[in-house]
């Protein structure tokens, strides 16, 4: 058992005695003294990976953050900024719900939450509307779907022209999903795999396409703009009053990964986006979630976590996921 779970086996007494101890008499105060105390414990316990969350109380005002000015990589995050930059062009003319799109076979990227575009895609070409992207992109997580409408607005530059016309500096798109996949098989720039290539040669070939993305700037996003986008979202400064409910409906659809989810309480609403990239030789280097938390009684927070380079294993990671989901959710 590693470092994570040892300390979060004990979890239920530690975490419950943290609340305890630190809720003085100001609620303003109460809610961001308890929330830096708890979140700066799990962040020392997920060491030597880095975790970052900011979380945003829409009731209070109050930001609690922990490593949270540093670009974290967002992985499939990067999916809730370009179906917003989407549902804005939607929303100017520019783009139609039920206009379709042809995707063509070498168009197909691996990757999705559930079994979608990527794993059903038959012959060379098929034609998905719009609308049918969006779903696939946003609650399905899939990776051809959400590269064929990066395509479709123009381009990754056109994702972070939108986010920067409407103030958001911390985030960027760069790449497809066809892009970060390059990065870790080191076949950018005009590379290749070798035909034949041995066990070994290809173990190097991906320890070095891992270390290139874990120091590649690309696709990068602090907690504090992602807290931010999603605010913006939230309040209608992004998007028309349909797209803004189209938006939020997908990430409430977002049943899987069960991450921050697995520690809220019944009755609680999270309007969600995970992030995940897969593990090498027991690193991860991204596992993520930012969402907007509907708690039981009504009041709401955004919450942004990431965690990178982390080397617990998956139930540890899940975890500290959940914990933070619990103490976020404490009313």
């Amino acid at each position: 058992m590693n470092s994570i779970a040892r300390s979060l086996r004990g979890a239920g007494w530690s975490v419950c005695m943290t609340l305890a101890l630190v809720r003085p008499a100001s609620a303003a105060d109460a809610t961001d003294t308890r929330l830096q105390q708890v979140l700066a414990h799990l962040a020392k316990q997920a060491e030597p990976g880095v975790l970052g969350v900011t979380v945003l109380d829409l009731d209070t005002h109050a930001r609690t953050r922990i490593h949270a000015d540093r670009a974290y990589p967002m992985m499939s995050v990067i999916k809730v900024p370009v179906a917003a930059a989407v549902l804005a062009q939607i929303d100017a003319g520019h783009i139609r719900l039920q206009q379709e799109v042809t995707i063509h076979r070498r168009d197909v990227v691996g990757g999705a939450a559930v079994p979608s575009i990527g794993a059903h895609f038959t012959g060379e070409q098929m034609r998905f509307t719009v609308d049918r992207l969006l779903v696939a992109t946003v609650s399905e997580s899939d990776n051809t779907a959400v590269d064929a409408l990066i395509r479709l607005v123009g381009g990754p530059q056109v994702v972070t022209g939108f986010l920067r016309a409407h103030g958001i500096e911390g985030m960027r798109v760069d790449l497809g999903e066809a892009g970060v996949d390059r990065i870790f098989e080191d076949t950018e720039h005009g590379r290749s795999i070798p035909t034949g290539e041995n066990a070994q040669a290809t173990l190097a070939r991906e320890r070095r396409g891992y270390q290139a993305y874990l120091r590649d700037p690309r696709n990068r996003s602090t907690p504090d703009a992602a807290v931010e986008l999603l605010d913006k979202l939230w309040s209608g400064q992004l998007l028309s009053a349909d797209s803004t409910q189209r938006l939020l409906g997908l990430m409430y659809g977002q049943a899987v990964p069960n991450r921050l989810r697995a520690g809220l309480p019944a009755g609680a609403r999270f309007a969600d986006k995970c992030g995940t990239s897969y593990s090498l030789e027991g690193q991860t280097a991204a596992y993520n979630d930012i969402g907007i938390l509907t708690k039981p009684n009504g009041h709401t927070v955004i919450v942004a976590a990431f965690l990178t380079a982390s080397q617990a294993d998956k139930p540890a990671r899940d975890a500290l996921f959940a914990e933070i989901g619990k103490v976020v959710s404490v009313p």
